[in-house]
């Protein structure tokens, strides 16, 4: 079980620092994105589910050849873990070294319970082949629920830490450690690996600091280096107690021993 727990959090804590894409081929298109007319290039977009976003994409043509785009696709991202992602197909060309805008209207109404706080966010235009040739990036300070998908997530991950961290200091209170310094600190690794995604999660949802990858990976860095540095400097376990002189299948436990007289046995 404790392998378990050990390797579902160290996937977790390997998609933060792994998970990110490769570094994408150079694009054809320059994007500039408004939401309902303001610019999203440095600036946090409030979203509410409740009412449609106006998407305005303005798309400048790098290339010398004519740019076909079939849709546009708006995505959410937090923990290399994509909790959004809504397609809008809009089909229209972009000749040469020419500037289209086009302006869509997104009806968000399922991003009640699918997000909540603050998560960065990507607006892509896609070719008719589906591959990215344009895109431009932003954080969304999205007003779902706290039981919407990333919601629920981050209350897991709070529960499963609390578990390991659990655990490990029971573990501790009864000297069930491993004499090994270096095996106790790994037992408190997947706790500290916990905490940190817990951290990065919660500063999210209370619209503190986006998850991004600057932000996440020092935190959830910074607090398994933490749980690594407890387990590594908990006490030395107790040796168990020797056993007891004659235990207890011991034969002479009760028994008395008398000589007897024979002249007393003889005559009564």
């Amino acid at each position: 079980m404790r392998r378990v727990i050990a390797a579902g959090v160290a996937l977790g804590v390997a998609a933060v620092l792994f998970g990110g894409s490769p570094a994408a081929a150079a694009e054809p298109l320059k994007i500039t994105i408004a939401f309902d007319g303001k610019d999203i290039t440095g600036n946090t977009v409030t979203v509410e589910p409740s009412k449609p976003v106006e998407l305005t994409v303005t798309a400048t043509n790098q290339s010398d050849a004519v740019v076909k785009v079939r849709s546009v696709r708006l995505s959410g991202v937090a923990l290399a873990l994509t909790f959004f992602s809504y397609d809008t197909v809009v089909p229209y060309d972009i000749p040469a070294r020419q500037t289209v805008t086009r302006t869509l209207v997104l009806d968000l109404a399922e991003l009640e319970g699918q997000a909540i706080g603050l998560l960065p966010a990507t607006v892509e235009v896609l070719d008719i082949q589906r591959e990215v040739i344009g895109s431009s990036k932003t954080v969304t300070d999205v007003r779902g629920s706290l039981w919407s998908v990333y919601g629920v997530f981050g209350l897991a991950l709070l529960v499963l830490t609390a578990f390991i961290w659990t655990t490990a200091l029971i573990a501790l209170a009864r000297h069930k450690l491993s004499p090994n310094r270096w095996n106790r600190a790994l037992r408190f690794l997947p706790a500290g690996i916990g905490t940190g995604l817990v951290a990065v999660v919660s500063l999210s949802v209370l619209r503190l600091v986006p998850p991004e990858p600057t932000v996440e990976i020092p935190i959830v860095i910074a607090a398994a280096a933490i749980g690594l540095v407890l387990g590594y400097l908990t006490p030395h376990p107790l040796p168990p107690p020797p056993p007891p002189l004659g235990g207890p299948d011991d034969p002479t436990i009760g028994m008395t021993t008398r000589r007897m007289d024979s002249t007393t046995e003889a005559y009564g």
